[in-house]
């Protein structure tokens, strides 16, 4: 893929603009390897048709290098970041204070009360809200950003070309407020490789991470890890008594994630701490397993309100 940026690059053209070239019968046989050659024979059909659909649809292919192509994917993945991406809406909205959110499709009731609260309270300020596409958790933050009056990313675990607006979101959505991004070839599948490593993508895409609930096993934790190895501030709600679907919750909180915390005040989340990352650039958190606690009593995510006591002991 190398030779063909560079390629691009001393023409002048695109990767548009290559892949046109290449529909209308100009093989590039010197860029292109002997069996994607022949397979050119076999597939040219269906490019063209892809490559038709994606021009009606208003869908942009980007090529690292390309001056939309997101900076902040290049900075996170270095040699592992995607050649090309597809993208349908305003590819500007990546430049905008992103936050991303994980969690599993079959959270709590709780940790999908949290999810819209943050999603909520972040959107409004202007931040970018970032999910994977998913129902449970994904779903609840895309929904919240909407009605919110905010912008979301839906970023796909499949082609671009098989998205279509789901039920939970037919009555939000606003293509005008709505950044679809896919990293995979337009008529690729969903597949659970797909989704781990479209994972990455959003970690990459965000300045700050919120994990809502993780198992100890799954994509889930796998997200808040990635968080934490690309150095990504990561934020999980501290609850009172695990619900199953948060028992990774605590593994992570003690590897270096930022406990989230309900205000006393407001009785919803304390995103302070978020909001001096994407506003203020401030990165010198102490993690939740070795911030040292003043006698003031904190209040948990998921407690009531009706007793306060200090959460030092909740991991």
């Amino acid at each position: 893929m190398k030779k063909i940026l560079d390629h691009c690059h001393h023409k002048g053209i695109s990767i548009n603009d290559f892949i046109e070239d290449i529909i209308r019968g100009d093989r590039k046989t010197h860029l292109l390897t002997p069996s994607q050659i022949d397979s050119l024979g076999d597939r040219n059909v269906r490019l063209e048709d892809q490559w038709a659909r994606l021009k009606e649809q208003n869908i942009e292919v980007l090529a690292v290098g390309d001056v939309s192509y997101p900076n902040r994917m290049i900075s996170a993945l270095n040699n592992k970041v995607p050649v090309l991406i597809f993208a349908k809406g305003d590819i500007q909205s990546l430049t905008k204070p992103c936050l991303g959110f994980c969690g599993p499709r079959k959270a709590s009731e709780k940790g999908l009360k949290t999810a819209w609260d943050c999603a909520d309270q972040m959107a409004r300020k202007g931040v970018n809200i970032i999910s994977g596409y998913a129902s449970g958790v994904d779903m609840t933050a895309h929904k919240a950003a909407l009605e919110g009056g905010g912008t979301t990313t839906l970023i796909l675990a499949e082609g671009i070309l098989n998205f279509k607006i789901k039920r939970d979101l037919k009555d939000v959505f606003d293509e005008s407020r709505a950044l679809i991004l896919s990293e995979f070839l337009p008529g690729i599948p969903w597949s659970v490789r797909n989704a781990m490593q479209r994972n990455s993508t959003i970690c990459s895409l965000s300045q700050v991470m919120i994990l809502i609930e993780a198992e100890k096993k799954g994509g889930s934790i796998s997200a808040g890890r990635t968080s934490l190895k690309m150095g990504l501030p990561l934020f999980v709600p501290v609850y009172e008594g695990m619900p199953p679907t948060a028992s990774g919750n605590r593994i992570l909180l003690s590897q270096g994630a930022h406990g989230l915390k309900k205000s006393v005040k407001t009785m919803r989340a304390n995103l302070t701490p978020i909001e001096d990352i994407l506003f203020h650039g401030e990165e010198k958190l102490i993690p939740y397993a070795e911030r040292v606690f003043s006698e003031e009593p904190q209040l948990a995510l998921f407690e009531d309100g009706t007793s306060y006591r200090n959460v030092k002991n909740d991991i």
